[in-house]
């Protein structure tokens, strides 16, 4: 998450997603291997520091690897134009789980194959900037795994060399609300995000139609990856959303992808509205 957006939404916002990717992929041996992704956010504004602060709790599950990650930041608002900036710090620690006993190596003794479990603990620093004119429009530019941070060596033998290096990556996000001309009821929601690492760059382009500031529907396509549809409705101070991806790979045995997300926000400020990144994507 963009640590600048902590506390923009002049509420108590908490969210949380859920991802279960190529729902079923399993490995020869019949383990799932499918990647899982679960998310829970939340943010508030603190007056007395003229900013707001964000807690986020991820938990990844790839294969036999496991990452559990929470971040803590600060981000400090200013009036700029017609909108709010938000330039947010935070520290990031990441928790890493190798189980080695589960892998089926094809040559014995490798050195990085170890037997049993290992983890790792690894801290790590993100920035981020993000600039909205509230029910207009929004930009954010954020980086994460600032000092690259080197975990120990994988395996248990000395000869290992191979260790896990946190992997610096770059974000961008910007969207915009548009109302239909005649149509006051319906709102067009273009948004894109791009995600690269210096070595491999994704890109999303989503558009979502709002109607009656209830009930929203759209597509979302990643590209060279996947197309995907979400529906989603807002009850009182509730959102819920739920997305699923196919994939454009070309590859027929990858399943598709689930998405559920779920979001609440508790005004604490009688003026304004509380806000949210309308995607549920970029919570």
């Amino acid at each position: 998450t963009n640590p600048g957006f902590a506390g923009l939404g002049e509420g108590i916002c908490l969210n949380g997603i859920v991802r279960q990717q190529w729902t079923g992929f399993e490995d020869a041996e019949g383990n799932n291997v499918a990647p899982e992704n679960f998310l829970v956010t939340g943010d508030m504004p603190v007056r007395w520091l003229r900013g707001g602060v964000g807690l986020a709790i991820v938990q990844d599950k790839i294969g036999f690897e496991s990452n559990i990650g929470v971040q803590l930041g600060y981000s400090y608002h200013a009036d700029i134009a017609s909108g709010t900036l938000g330039i947010g710090t935070a520290i990031n620690l990441l928790n890493r789980s190798m189980d080695y006993s589960k892998y089926k190596p094809h040559s014995e003794g490798d050195p990085v194959l170890a037997s049993g479990e290992q983890t790792d603990m690894l801290f790590d620093v993100n920035l981020g900037l993000f600039w909205q004119v509230e029910d207009l429009y929004y930009v954010g530019v954020s980086a994460t795994s600032l000092l690259e941070t080197k975990g120990k060596a994988l395996g248990s033998s000395a000869e290992s060399s191979a260790s896990f290096i946190g992997d610096r990556t770059f974000y961008l996000v910007a969207g915009y609300e548009y109302p239909i001309p005649g149509k006051p009821a319906y709102e067009i929601h273009p948004s894109m995000s791009l995600m690269t690492n210096s070595v491999s760059t994704q890109i999303n382009l989503t558009a979502k139609v709002l109607y009656n500031n209830k009930f929203w529907g759209g597509v979302n396509y990643r590209l060279q990856e996947s197309i995907g549809l979400m529906v989603g409705v807002y009850i009182k101070d509730i959102r819920i959303g739920y997305a699923y991806d196919i994939n454009t790979l070309g590859l027929s045995v990858v399943p598709g992808t689930h998405e559920i997300s779920i979001g609440y926000c508790f005004k604490i400020s009688a003026d304004k509205t509380a806000r949210e990144y309308r995607n549920t994507r970029y919570l």
